[in-house]
């Protein structure tokens, strides 16, 4: 189940960033997602709602409600409006058609459909057979249905042409490891290590290091690179400490960054963990929280879930208990919140 949850939340960080054209932001189709965005998903369908009723553009009334049934984890009736909204079409393929079908496919795998999302994504590269993004994702549903071959396949051609794509990499190379191909995810690494050791950075260098669990040599190569007010290189170097567990200086690493960045919520969580790893709660509690305060960020579900453990810690059961419920309300998908639950039920 942790497998699986890790590839929907991959599939959803990027789906989120694809656009589709913004209308009046007075009108209720707007409000709509703006209610989406921040996971507000019954007050979204209201405004789509009302903006059927006043005869708004129903094309994007129906993604938009898909997007909310989704959200709310009702994923036969989010592929129902997805489909109504591709059904919509004047027959003219638009960037919008390519969008829902990226949204439909994540719809079909969220509810088990795996072949059905596959075929989405058939139908995205069977007009744009350059699509890096589909390729990709299409290799991570059939790597979770258990086709290695046919997701390195796919992983291959997302990598074609595209080989210093270190970030795209990494993403490879977590997907495999999180479905018990570590082995294979490590060939990608050192096969880019080898076509590119004359021109990789000391970053990108550093951080395949890292996710080769060769610590040392990430350190020397992270170390390399100047760190002031380098968000990347603090975030991977104080891992690596992390790693190495020395999690005293992590823990400055990520402080010393705070002091001139506040906005990066992916610092404030690691920072978070090493207190909790030193045994320092309430700081860990503070740093959580002060990343959940950095507005948009992406990391909420991962900060909120992180603050209910330091809660636990403190042994603030009560507190716990009332924010793991609001938790589940947002995240019911969670599993592991749903097992926390039920431990918290018992004390």
């Amino acid at each position: 189940m942790k497998k699986k949850t890790v590839l929907i939340i991959g599939i959803t960080i990027m789906l989120l960033c694809v656009g589709c054209g913004a209308q009046e932001k007075t009108d209720n189709v707007s409000a709509g997602m703006e209610a989406v965005r921040n996971l507000e998903y019954e007050t979204a369908l209201g405004y789509f709602q009302t903006a059927l009723g006043e005869k708004e553009d129903e094309r994007q009334i129906c993604r938009g409600m898909g997007l909310a049934y989704m959200g709310l984890s009702r994923y036969e009736e989010a592929i129902s409006f997805f489909e109504r909204a591709l059904l919509l079409s004047d027959g003219t393929v638009r960037d919008i058609d390519f969008d829902i079908n990226y949204y439909l496919a994540t719809a079909y795998f969220r509810n088990g459909q795996t072949e059905d999302a596959v075929r989405a994504y058939d139908a995205i590269l069977a007009l744009r057979p350059k699509e890096k993004d589909a390729y990709y994702l299409r290799g991570c549903v059939k790597l979770y249905s258990g086709d290695f071959e046919g997701a390195k396949q796919d992983f291959d051609n997302t990598m074609s042409g595209d080989a210093k794509n270190y970030d795209r990499l990494i993403q490879i190379y977590e997907v495999l490891v999180d479905n018990g191909y570590k082995e294979a995810g490590k060939e990608y690494l050192l096969q880019v290590i080898s076509d590119n050791e004359k021109s990789i950075s000391d970053y990108d260098l550093g951080r395949i290091y890292y996710y080769l669990e060769d610590y040392e040599n990430a350190k020397d190569c992270l170390l390399r690179v100047k760190i002031t007010d380098n968000y990347e290189v603090s975030l991977y170097l104080g891992r690596t400490y992390e790693a190495l567990g020395d999690y005293n200086y992590a823990s400055s690493i990520y402080g010393d960054y705070t002091l001139n960045d506040q906005s990066k919520a992916e610092i404030y969580n690691q920072l978070g963990l090493c207190r909790m790893q030193m045994g320092e709660y309430e700081l860990a509690l503070m740093a959580f929280q002060s990343g959940m305060a950095i507005e948009g960020n992406e990391m909420m579900q991962t900060l909120k879930f992180n603050e209910i453990v330091a809660y636990e810690y403190m042994g603030d059961y009560t507190t716990a208990a009332v924010l793991m419920s609001d938790y589940l309300k947002t995240y019911p998908d969670d599993t592991a919140a749903q097992r926390e639950n039920q431990f918290l039920k018992t004390r």
